[in-house]
């Protein structure tokens, strides 16, 4: 079968590959209809992410058809259209019971390797490094799905995939983020990073939001953040965005902050996002963490910090103390993507949001590696791509 795999830094390309065999009895082999690149799959293609290994099959915004299932599944049937989380939950553990399906303590046969270097074990995740389980992506034309009795979700086989596909991520990522800023009645959000964060302005919208306000450079992201999403607009690049947010908000700053940027945030006109990319590129520093300084500094007292950007190794120069005085409450981490997908596909079905409002370019598997290079460098309008086998 056909395959878009990692060969190093910057280098993906397709390849002719083995198709994926059952292992046990709660696996299913999925034959891929729509698979779309994230922006986390850019740490992958940039050389960030350690363990990655030549020929690893990558993507992990997936959906598609069943075509084998093993013996002990008796929640999906052969054809049916289901949606694949991200994350790979076992759903017996002590955190799955709890919901909280990202922390998995079965699914990743890595942890100790992950546990060394991030201190502590996620669920393993699709296509992401064997630090998360080495477990081949879903921008291939098939792909086993493990614990396939617990993440997946079948859905309506009359909605079109592009409705459905960002259930797999992107949608419930930002939906998570806003539920966990915890907000109030009046409370006004920031959302640093309007790729990912075009879903994290919608599900403010959902949750209460009185003011949601959308801060990013690349010009298309930020007519989408008004257009789409509704949202006020701050260009990093035009203005500064502590000013900014400081007259917006009558000198009190944003009651939530969003960071749906994580390692790689654009160099901006700050020193600090300079000396990142210094550092980075020196091997100094894994993670450029300009955005997080920046929310700390701009949240409002007594207010939240939400991370679903994605943050690899240690960071430095973080204003620890302006947090603390502040009295923030930081939430984060990777998303418990099962908890929230019969919500978020009966808002899809019901037409509260079109997902697919988001699509700029859509190209056939064989042109994946034109289109990491493309959505890397925000060339052509790119904001999210989708790939069909």
């Amino acid at each position: 079968m056909k395959a878009l795999c990692w060969h190093g830094k910057k280098d993906v390309r397709i390849d002719n590959v083995p198709e994926p065999e059952m292992i046990n009895s709660r696996d299913a082999i999925l034959k891929v209809t729509a698979t779309a690149i994230c922006g986390s799959d850019l740490h992958l293609f940039n050389g960030l992410m350690p363990t990655m290994h030549e020929g690893d099959i990558l993507g992990h915004e997936f959906m598609g058809e069943v075509v084998e299932l093993g013996s002990d599944n008796k929640k999906l049937k052969i054809g049916d259209k289901i949606v694949v989380p991200f994350t790979i939950s076992c759903g017996v553990c002590r955190y799955c019971q709890k919901k909280c399906y990202s922390l998995c303590e079965c699914s990743n046969p890595n942890a100790k390797m992950a546990k060394a270097q991030l201190g502590d074990s996620p669920a393993a995740l699709f296509g992401y490094s064997h630090l998360l389980g080495g477990f081949s992506g879903g921008q291939a034309e098939y792909v086993r799905v493990p614990f396939s009795d617990v993440g997946p979700i079948k859905v309506p086989s009359e909605i079109p995939d592009d409705k459905l596909l960002f259930l797999t991520d992107i949608f419930p990522t930002g939906y998570m983020a806003a539920e966990n800023c915890q907000i109030q009645e009046g409370d006004t959000v920031a959302i640093f990073g309007a790729g990912l964060g075009q879903f994290a302005i919608k599900s403010a919208w959902m949750l209460g939001a009185a003011r949601v306000i959308a801060i990013d450079c690349i010009p298309e992201r930020l007519a989408l953040a008004e257009h789409f999403g509704q949202a006020e607009v701050i260009n990093f690049k035009e203005e500064e965005v502590y000013d900014a947010l400081m007259v917006m908000t009558k000198g009190h700053g944003p009651d939530c902050c969003i960071d749906a940027v994580g390692c790689e945030a654009h160099v901006g006109p700050k020193f600090d996002s300079i000396v990142d990319r210094v550092k980075q590129a020196a091997y100094l520093t894994t993670d450029r963490a300009h955005v997080l300084r920046e929310a700390i500094e701009c949240c409002a007292k007594g207010g939240v910090i939400s991370i679903p950007g994605v943050y690899i190794g240690n960071l430095d120069n973080i204003p620890f103390g302006a947090a603390m005085n502040k009295g923030l409450t930081f939430k984060m981490g990777q998303t418990h993507v099962p908890r929230y997908l019969s919500l978020l596909l009966d808002k899809v079905i019901e037409g509260e949001i079109d997902p697919s409002s988001i699509i700029t370019h859509k190209l056939p598997l064989d042109e994946a590696p034109q289109a990491y290079a493309l959505f890397n460098e925000k060339q052509d309008g790119c904001i999210k791509v989708v790939l069909n086998p």
